[in-house]
């Protein structure tokens, strides 16, 4: 049976229900944490009450300095409102760890932000190095992945598109919300990754809903490629992809070739002068709930709750 783990200013904690059992460990990093697997199982078979959940403040469970890199267009449902057609290459890119946040914290929108995107990701955090040219099969991945979060990959687009840079428009502090709990999974359950719903609203209205089943590039997969040429150490976040139903969707196939005639500056202009009029951006005022879970609640990684705030 997984075990959900919490982290808050105080120390970790194993979740029980409603209540939450402090993890006797000195461990301050995630990966500190996971090295002392034996402190959590006994916490996780502790008989004592505990502290209520709700009294508790989460942070991220994924502590920083770590790396963070992440899977582009791997849902068949993005690839589909991205306008991509054929197969799609797989693409990793890194996001700055300093952009990890808490699963409950303000999303903060820089002031020279304007479209400013949501995208619900499956975590999966390295309980075991993975030194480059390692190749991992199915079987393998109770073997280097720990366990699971959730996590926001938010996205400055007028950063992005114009600049077709992944980097800064992806690590602005706050653009990762992960968590709130750090969900270590048995070898057993890894079977059940594909029947795990993603699902994130705005204001309450269903943007993005999908399992696992419309993935491209699978986990043990992903690892394999990513392996090729980045190390992963135990603690380090891999966030592999969002389905369909981002702000973000490709204009209309004639707008488009329209647009690939036009010089640059005035494609981009165009391109935002419509993209201001998209609701679906978010807004200081907004607030942001996501949740991956199986149908069953065999895995449940709980929920984020994170509003949208203007930079001070």
């Amino acid at each position: 049976m997984s075990t959900n783990v919490l982290r808050t200013a105080d120390g970790w904690w194993v979740v029980d229900g409603d209540n939450a059992v402090p993890v006797d460990t000195k461990a301050v990093t995630t990966a500190g944490l996971l090295a002392d697997r034996a402190a959590v199982d006994e916490a996780a078979a502790s008989r004592t009450a505990g502290t209520p959940v709700a009294d508790l403040t989460p942070l991220s469970p994924v502590t920083a300095p770590c790396r963070v890199v992440a899977q582009m267009v791997n849902y068949h449902s993005h690839a589909r409102d991205s306008g991509f057609t054929g197969d799609i290459p797989p693409t990793f890119f890194r996001k700055a760890s300093g952009s990890v946040s808490g699963p409950y914290d303000d999303i903060v929108r820089p002031g020279h932000v304007k479209l400013l995107d949501y995208e619900v990701e499956l975590g999966l955090v390295m309980g075991a190095p993975l030194p480059v040219g390692t190749v991992v099969e199915e079987r393998d991945l109770p073997s280097y992945v720990a366990g699971l979060v959730i996590t926001n990959d938010v996205s400055a687009r007028d950063i992005q598109l114009p600049k077709t840079q992944f980097y800064e428009s992806k690590s602005y502090p706050t653009f990762t919300p992960t968590g709130p709990y750090l969900t270590l999974l048995e070898a057993d359950e890894f079977a059940h990754l594909l029947d795990l719903r993603l699902r994130l609203s705005v204001n309450d209205e269903l943007r993005q809903d999908r399992t696992l089943a419309d993935m491209i590039v699978r986990p043990a997969r992903a690892l394999t490629l990513l392996a090729r040429f980045q190390t992963l150490d135990p603690g380090d976040l891999l966030l592999t992809g969002t389905p369909g139903g981002t702000a973000l969707k490709a204009p209309p196939k004639p707008v488009e070739k329209i647009g690939a005639l036009l010089p640059p500056a005035v494609k981009w202009k165009a391109f935002f002068k419509s993209q201001a009029k998209n609701p679906h951006y978010l807004r200081p005022g907004d607030v942001v709930t996501t949740s991956i879970a199986t149908p069953d609640g065999r895995i449940d990684l709980g929920g984020q709750r994170t509003p949208v705030a203007d930079a001070h």
